[in-house]
């Protein structure tokens, strides 16, 4: 039996995944989380072989709870799972040691074949995924300008081109109104912008939102 924990911050999302993995007599949920004190608390309880995580978790975001994670020697097999299509988050997932790399909104068949893939020690990658990575071997060095960019610099750079204010970022990400504000003073300058306006140009040709 695959043992799994499920860690995503929308009830609905989960019910979703959940439902889907009961279709498969070898794959369990023994844990739901929906915040990184609570999957902590899961993991600890649960020693799962698989842990699907949400990339978009408020407070601590996922990438950075797998770095944690990976940096802890934690032996979980992770797979994130996102809303936001591969060509945005996948490879950075896979870069931080992620196994896999689910869209939301994709084939619900997949999530059980990643599962039981990652499960046996093995990344999931699917054909999306690897077209992406082959073009991005082929592409030249020095990638797009946002690849520079940190999780918490590029989560702030997506909120202000959501139309997000400081305080609503501040509030999302669950830290002082100051730090969004250096956060946002990194992120033009590494992408050489001069304001929110331009900011939120980029993100759109871009597709980062």
């Amino acid at each position: 039996m695959i043992r799994v924990v499920l860690c995503d911050d929308h009830a609905v999302v989960r019910r979703g995944i959940r439902d889907t993995l009961q279709e498969a007599t070898d794959i369990r949920v023994v844990a739901e989380a929906d915040s990184y004190p609570a999957l902590r608390e899961a993991l600890r309880r649960e020693q799962p072989d698989v842990l699907l995580l949400d990339v978009d978790l408020p407070g601590r975001s996922g990438l950075e709870i797998l770095s944690v994670l990976h940096d802890e020697g934690n032996p979980v097999r992770t797979v994130m799972v996102s809303m936001y299509p591969e060509d945005q988050y996948a490879i950075r997932c896979l870069r931080a040691g992620a196994m896999g790399y689910l869209n939301k909104g994709g084939d619900p068949q997949a999530l059980i074949a990643a599962v039981r893939t990652v499960a046996q020690g093995r990344k999931y990658i699917t054909p999306e995924l690897a077209e992406l990575l082959a073009n991005h071997l082929q592409a030249p060095e020095g990638g797009e300008l946002h690849d520079s960019l940190s999780e918490r610099e590029l989560q702030t750079l997506r909120l202000i081109a959501s139309g997000k204010k400081l305080s609503q970022i501040a509030e999302a990400l669950m830290i002082s109104p100051k730090t969004v504000s250096v956060y946002r003073a990194r992120v033009l300058e590494k992408l050489g912008l001069s304001n929110n306006a331009e900011l939120t140009v980029y993100a759109i040709r871009n597709k980062l939102v």
